[in-house]
């Protein structure tokens, strides 16, 4: 059974920074895209970043500049690296992946279970 997990978040003051770690593990033949969303409260779910296989990079507007997406495929993880923080970006962050299995033919998508960033003073 595959599973991402995530880690890295926490309490960080303003213009602090913090890095996000999500870990995919079980029976993985392959990851494709891997990408990092966030929800704030009483808001939508909104995207962060993402990364392609290849490691071409995309980002939102609000967060362009101040954050950077990785991975290393040799673990299985991608990485979100947060500097210059302030307060909107305080949410429950969530890492997803389109992971292909072992022995299976398609990807599917899967969610960590997301973990919380407070950027507060």
């Amino acid at each position: 059974h595959v599973q991402l997990v995530e880690s890295g978040g926490g309490l960080v003051q303003p213009g602090g920074s913090l890095r996000l770690s999500c870990a995919a593990s079980g029976s993985i033949f392959s990851i494709n895209a891997m990408g990092w969303y966030r929800q704030a409260p009483g808001k939508e779910r909104e995207l962060v970043a993402t990364v392609t296989s290849g490691g071409s990079t995309n980002y939102a507007d609000s967060v362009k500049g101040r954050f950077t997406i990785s991975r290393d495929n040799a673990k299985n993880t991608v990485y979100l690296q947060m500097n210059s923080l302030n307060p909107e970006d305080t949410a429950v962050y969530y890492c997803n992946a389109y992971i292909q299995r072992t022995g299976a033919q398609l990807y599917l998508e899967r969610w960590g279970q997301g973990t919380l960033v407070t950027v507060s003073s």
